[in-house]
């Protein structure tokens, strides 16, 4: 297979070596040698027409030959023509007749048998996936006559392919296309070369074609650690659990046998679904039930950006199924909306009943990632289908680095979502602590970096001079190690390489390591790779040392021999103490699962930051969730530690990233949904972001445990950690209109075609931006408060609106914490509401004639406070002032 054209072997010349021996051997026995193949090609004159060069069916231009098709002359009116030099006596246009025929039949053999090679260049040329936008039907020269003449969008869709790639022999360019979008996007997604993507993009009623991106998949208690509770006023209470409400999850897939997703006692799926339960490998309709509702899968973009070969696909272990062979999805699914199950464990660690944050929500799981990451081609589909099938919460634990909004398709798909009033959860990414590198940065998006819990593992390693240096484990040592077991020798860096400083594979000498603790920085390869790669060396023990830049982090695994992670000031103790003495021994002692006696939550090292680095003007990330060392379900296939070679099984196990942190904050606008159904999706993001609380559970300051062990910021936390018993009764809410958006995007800068591009919406910014609505003074309702200076600004005016969704007759009086250097001002100081569903605006203006000294950004928060007896509502906005430099 040669970019994606079979050559079939005939001895030892392909059809195509065939066929052009065959052609010279025609030649050879034809009188053309009057035609020069060396010649320039000629333009026909007034009387004359080429020989077809390609069939019609192309749809594409001709291509030039450097052999120059003969030309024919016809004849058009003998009498006028009989004394024009192309004049002919009858036996000589006999004759010229006869060589006329001879060489029609060579010329048609000639391109019959040239086509292969034509088709071959084109094929040689590299094929990639690229995501087409359309424009509307009804506007272009594609709009509503070629929509009449379609018998449905995937035929309007095809007739693009039609115009600009060329048939390949007996394929249509049909056979290019990988999806068809109806509902999140309007477009296709195909496979291209290059030349046939620019002719595709100058089609009339392309909007854009962008080459596919690949992105990376970024609980026994962590619902109680969230406060929810059966107490009768709680928000599983008040939502019934989530009952009636539905969660799709983009991910790995699922495992459906996992006790997670039992149905007993659930109802029926809602009327209103249209999803299905899609067959494939060890998977069919029954392993869908009232609990797991959907399942679906998504491979065609990944198989054709990465073609498998078939000597490498024994190694990999996938289903092509909704089925979930990695683990990701089954854990998400499970954290958002997983069943009770007592009893659960990670092989005796962790013990306790394991919930969902909304265990009586529907589940129907979306695959759309493989073993080597997500396609934006299979993300936009999943999330097609997952709309139309009738979700309330789309749930996606992944995506990347922050990109122009216009080139993210997630956040395009998501508009579109969110229009049709789904709530969308996103990932913020790993990439922290690395300023501004939060992903998922839509304003429409619900976007969650992770925090930590106060239940730990601890696994001290006692030194041979007595000291006692802290870390952490799951590994299920025996009973006996918890009193250190036996003292093993240290080594480290085994042979002096970088490579054995990793562990790597391979890189660990066998007849040093043997039957010894092995100090293994981490970094290049995963945390239980390296117990792997210590084990097949014959190493007894492990000690994973955090790095500079994992500071502090604590990210535990289930590791496959006796093991436990340090944090980077007791590494650098660990290899002070290896550098003083010959021989230096240590032992692990394991202490089991304690619960609440660290500080938290605080803001995991790896979470991503803010600011927006392409919309400052809106804080992200929104909130923080659990997201370190989150116990979920796990694959039947799989041991805990994720490892191919683990033959251990558990239905349990432990991750860690925001990954986990966001399928928290998806069961939780289930719970709101479930609650009050006829809410928007900003009202339910609105809920969770002003509720959220800025204290751990010691009444301090959240910390930040990617910074300097100080406060966490608004750039850290965002509005502070989700809070789902405030949730579900926030007292008021900022309301936003997907118009209100699309005004918004007019406001960063955005040209016509690039809002077109995120919205599918036509917009006059000029006109928006103006209109009586606005009165020139536009800002998004959005529940944070954040304000970009740019070229010296030093004041902006806000605007925002409140809905009472509290008590009816109800005051509000404000309390204002201005950003240091930074005068704010609120009018009014007070809102009253008589009803319930009343709508109440204020301003707040920003006055900030210099930034703090060596700081470009500032930070305080805006409270409505429910006044007297009416309630406790507690309405908080953080407010972030940036300087930006330009």
């Amino acid at each position: 297979m040669v970019d994606g054209l079979e050559l079939r072997r005939g001895g030892d010349q392909t059809v195509e070596e065939r066929s052009a021996v065959t052609e010279r051997e025609a030649c050879q026995f034809t009188p053309l040698h009057f035609i020069s193949c060396d010649r320039e090609p000629t333009s026909p004159g007034p009387h004359e027409t080429s020989l077809p060069v390609s069939n019609s069916r192309h749809g594409s231009r001709a291509r030039r030959s450097h052999c120059t098709p003969l030309q024919i002359r016809h004849q058009t009116n003998p009498a006028a023509s009989s004394s024009s030099p192309n004049h002919r006596k009858p036996d000589q246009l006999a004759a010229a007749m006869d060589v006329t025929r001879v060489l029609l039949v060579c010329h048609s053999l000639f391109w019959l048998l040239l086509l292969p090679a034509v088709v071959l260049g084109a094929a040689a040329e590299t094929m990639q996936t690229y995501i087409v936008q359309l424009h509307p039907h009804d506007e272009g020269d594609s709009g509503e006559a070629m929509l009449s003449a379609s018998k449905s969008k995937v035929d309007w869709h095809l007739s693009f392919l039609e115009r600009s790639v060329a048939w390949e022999q007996e394929k249509r360019p049909s056979s290019r296309l990988l999806y068809s979008y109806h509902t999140v996007f309007d477009g296709f997604a195909a496979q291209l070369a290059d030349g046939e993507a620019a002719a595709l993009r100058a089609l009339p009623g392309v909007a854009s074609v962008r080459a596919d991106r690949r992105v990376e998949l970024h609980t026994t208690y962590s619902y109680r650690f969230l406060g929810l509770s059966f107490c009768p006023t709680g928000a599983w209470a008040r939502s019934g659990y989530g009952r009636g409400t539905i969660i799709g999850v983009l991910d790995t897939g699922v495992w459906p046998e996992n006790p997670s997703f039992d149905d007993r006692g659930m109802p029926p799926a809602p009327v209103r679904w249209a999803g299905m339960c899609q067959g494939g490998e060890h998977f069919n309709a029954s392993n869908c039930n009232r609990k797991l509702i959907g399942a679906r899968f998504y491979s065609k973009g990944h198989r054709a950006n990465y073609p498998t070969n078939p000597s490498e696909a024994a190694s990999l272990l996938e289903y092509v199924s909704p089925r979930d062979a990695h683990g990701h999805g089954t854990h998400t699914a499970s954290t958002a909306a997983g069943a009770a199950v007592a009893g659960a464990s990670v092989l005796g660690a962790g013990l306790g009943e394991a919930r969902g944050v909304a265990p009586g929500a529907h589940v129907a799981a979306y695959k759309v990632c493989w073993f080597n990451g997500c396609y934006s081609s299979d993300i936009v589909a999943g999330m097609d289908d997952a709309v139309r099938d009738g979700v309330d919460v789309l749930s996606l634990s992944l995506g990347g680095f922050p990109i122009p909004l216009f080139e993210d398709s997630i956040a395009i798909g998501s508009f579109r979502a969110t229009a049709r009033g789904v709530s969308v959860v996103c990932a913020a990414g790993n990439n922290g602590p690395a300023r501004s590198s939060v992903a998922n940065e839509a304003p429409w998006v619900l976007t969650v970096g992770a925090a930590t819990l106060d239940r730990r593992f601890p696994a001290y390693v006692r030194l041979g001079d007595g000291r006692v240096l802290y870390g952490e484990s799951m590994y299920p040592g025996d009973i006996g190690l918890k009193k250190g077991g036996k003292e093993l020798e240290l080594v480290y860096a085994v042979g002096g390489t970088r490579e054995s400083e990793y562990c790597l594979k391979g890189s660990l000498d066998k007849a040093v390591v043997a039957g010894k603790m092995v100090v293994c920085d981490r970094g290049i390869t995963g945390r239980a790779d390296k117990g792997e790669a210590v084990k097949e060396a014959g190493g007894a023990a492990m000690v994973l040392a955090n790095s500079e830049i994992n500071r502090q982090e604590d990210s535990i695994d289930v590791h496959v021999l006796p093991a436990t992670l340090i944090g980077y000031w007791e590494a650098v103790e660990l290899k002070k103490y290896i550098r003083s003495t010959p021989r230096p021994v240590a032992k692990i002692v394991f202490g089991g699962t304690r619960i609440g006696r660290a500080r938290a939550p605080a803001v995991a090292v790896f979470s991503a930051r803010g600011p927006s680095l392409t919309n400052p003007s809106v804080l992200k990330p929104d909130v923080v969730a659990p997201g370190v060392n989150i116990i979920a379900a796990w694959p039947g296939n799989l041991g805990p530690s994720g490892l191919e070679s683990d033959a251990r099984r558990s239905n349990f196990t432990v991750l860690s990233g925001t990954s986990m942190a966001a399928p928290h904050v998806s069961g939780i606008a289930a719970l709101i949904r479930s609650a009050h159904p006829s809410w928007s999706p900003a009202m339910v993001r609105s809920a969770i972001m002003t509720t959220a609380e800025i204290t751990d559970r010691q009444g301090k300051a959240i910390m930040d445990g990617g910074g300097d062990g100080g406060r966490a910021g608004v750039f850290a936390m965002g509005t502070g950690h989700v809070s789902p018993a405030r949730a579900v009764d926030p007292g008021l809410v900022y309301d936003i209109q997907p118009a209100d958006y699309v005004t918004h995007l007019c406001t960063l800068g955005y040209t016509h075609l690039e809002i077109f591009e995120i919205t599918h919406t036509g917009v006059n910014c000029s006109a928006a931006l103006r209109g009586d609505r606005n009165r020139g003074l536009f800002s998004l309702n959005y529940p944070s408060i954040a304000v970009a200076l740019r070229n010296g600004a030093r004041s902006a005016v806000l605007r925002r609106t409140v809905t009472n969704v509290g008590t009816p007759n109800s005051t509000y009086a404000v309390q204002v914490s201005s950003p240091p250097g930074v005068k704010v001002t609120v009018a009014p100081t007070t809102l009253s509401f008589v009803e319930f569903g009343e709508q109440r605006s204020f301003r707040v203006t920003v006055d900030a004639p210099s930034p703090p000294a060596a700081k470009d950004s500032a930070e305080g928060y805006l409270v409505w406070k429910q006044s007297g007896g009416q309630g406790r509502h507690v309405v908080r906005s953080p407010i972030a002032v940036t300087w930006v430099m330009e």
